[in-house]
This record gives C-alpha cells, sequence and structure tokens, in this order.
C-alpha cells in the first residue's frame, strides 16, 4: 500500500462520524447494511450520511450497492486488512530483540 493512499484512509477514519459509521459496517458483517438503517441506527440526519459514506466511499473503504431501491453498504475488508497489514508490516524492525522474540513464537 502507498503510504499517500493510507494517509487518506486513516484521515477518513479520523473523524468521529465516519469511524462510525466503519465500525458499524464492519459489525453488519459481508451483507452490510442499508442506508436508511444505518441512519437509523446512529441518528444522523441523511445528508450527513450521505457525505460521510460518500468520503468512505472515495477512499476505498466502503462500497455501495443497489439492490432495487434500496442501498446497501459494505465495509471493504481487504482494504482494512491492507491498512492494519501496512501499519504493523515495520513493527520493531529496528529493535533487536524483537526479531528474537518473532523466532521464538
Amino acid at each position: 500500500m502507498k503510504i499517500d493512499d493510507a494517509a487518506a484512509r486513516l484521515e477518513a477514519l479520523g473523524n468521529p462520524t465516519r469511524l462510525k459509521i466503519y465500525r458499524a459496517l464492519v459489525r453488519a458483517g459481508h451483507a452490510g447494511m442499508p442506508v436508511g438503517r444505518l441512519q437509523e441506527r446512529l441518528k444522523i440526519p441523511a445528508s450527513t450520511l450521505s457525505h460521510h459514506v460518500k468520503g468512505l466511499v472515495s477512499v476505498g473503504l466502503v462500497s455501495q450497492v443497489r439492490e432495487g431501491t434500496t442501498l446497501i453498504c459494505h465495509a471493504e475488508y481487504g482494504t482494512m486488512q491492507g491498512l492494519v497489514d501496512f501499519l504493523v508490516a515495520e513493527c520493531c524492525v529496528e529493535e533487536s530483540a524483537c526479531g528474537e522474540a518473532q523466532s521464538a513464537a
């Protein structure tokens, strides 16, 4: 993952409303959640929800699929895992004891 992509995703999640939306979608699982239910659950105005979901979609953390008249939002788990992997990829690489601890496991 490029550092600019990681920064954009972390910036998107840095907003409390977007983080609440994202966490709700992660909890919903692979089935996702209709926009209306997401709005009810989080008790935020439709225009606010739309604005924040758009921000999450633009950085690839959320996707949307229309099923008839219902718009379903899905957390993009691969993108989330890529971001987590990016954050921990170089954990302790400059600490000599870290390599010993990992090889012992």
